[in-house]
């Protein structure tokens, strides 16, 4: 039966500055970058992480897309205001909604797919 999840995909029309944006200002590492087609196959993931996400050459949905990609830190205060001043199109304020649900907040990238970061303690 399934035991994991390897790769998640994201449409992105521009796989360099995707990559730059990424690895150069989000911080995950490149695991992978071969042809691909036309393009080319650019996997990246934050260091340790069992899952990667593919950046995918293509045109993608219109107004971008809601991933549902959660991507994790053990503090979303500090990871939403650093990238608040690298210039990363982020929620106006980490969203808390009570003790059973950490603290969180979405960003988008530049070819505007939502990526939420989710406050985990693990």
């Amino acid at each position: 039966m399934i035991s994991g999840i390897h790769t998640v995909a994201l449409t992105v029309r521009d796989q360099d500055r995707a990559l730059e944006f990424y690895v150069g200002t989000l911080g995950l590492e490149k695991r992978r970058d071969a042809p691909f087609g036309e393009g080319r196959w650019i996997e990246v993931a934050p260091a340790g992480s069992a899952t990667s996400i593919a950046l995918v050459a293509g045109e993608p949905a219109p107004g971008g897309l809601g991933t549902a990609i959660r991507l994790t830190s053990p503090d979303a205060d500090a990871v939403h205001t650093e990238l608040r001043e690298r210039g990363v199109d982020v929620d106006a304020e980490v969203l808390r909604m009570g003790e059973y649900a950490p603290p969180m907040f979405t960003l988008r990238d530049p070819d505007g797919n939502v990526l939420v970061v989710v406050e985990t303690t693990q």
